[in-house]
């Protein structure tokens, strides 16, 4: 992203001092100026070396974003006929599975979170005793997974706020 907006304003700027010189203003960014900067500067000077270290530190942290890649927007489903590919969304996914989380009899409210490999879910109850509650909610979150039929099913965890043990 920040890349892209640096790439943007850069673009604006020589645009601005192209249409500028077609116009025949006084360009903001005088080509000549520039030039004759650059053509004066050796590869030794702070600048050359700052410009270099930033540029360094840019293709690594670019290079560090690809390789260690996010969450993906789309889970794909199972391929139960061989030429089709579907996915959900993991937002519409995490709403369904906070939904039939909510269902539970005992549950407040629930907040899911979806990873790679597990699911976390945190319920809020009003109850005095929540024994049992866990196992309630996991079996249903897990009811809707297998129903929702992903590829790859994480695993469900489930904790439990309020209440007395």
């Amino acid at each position: 992203m920040l890349t892209a907006l640096v790439l943007l304003a850069a673009c604006a700027l020589v645009t601005t001092a192209l249409v500028q010189r077609l116009l025949g203003e006084r360009p903001v960014l005088s080509y000549d100026a520039v030039a004759a900067r650059v053509h004066d500067t050796s590869w030794n000077e702070l600048p050359v070396l700052v410009g270099g270290g930033a540029a360094v530190l840019a293709g690594c942290t670019l290079l560090a974003a690809a390789l260690f890649r996010g969450r993906p927007a789309v889970l794909a489903l199972t391929r139960e006929p061989a030429e089709i590919n579907a996915g959900t969304p993991r937002h519409g996914l995490e709403r369904s599975l906070r939904a039939a989380a909510a269902s539970v009899d005992g549950v407040a409210g629930a907040k899911v979170r979806s990873g790679r490999r597990r699911i976390r879910v945190k319920v809020r109850t009003n109850r005095t005793n929540r024994s049992g509650l866990a196992a309630a909610v996991r079996a249903t979150v897990q009811e809707r997974l297998d129903r929702v039929g992903l590829a790859e099913v994480p695993e469900v965890r489930v904790r439990v706020r309020g209440g007395r043990r």
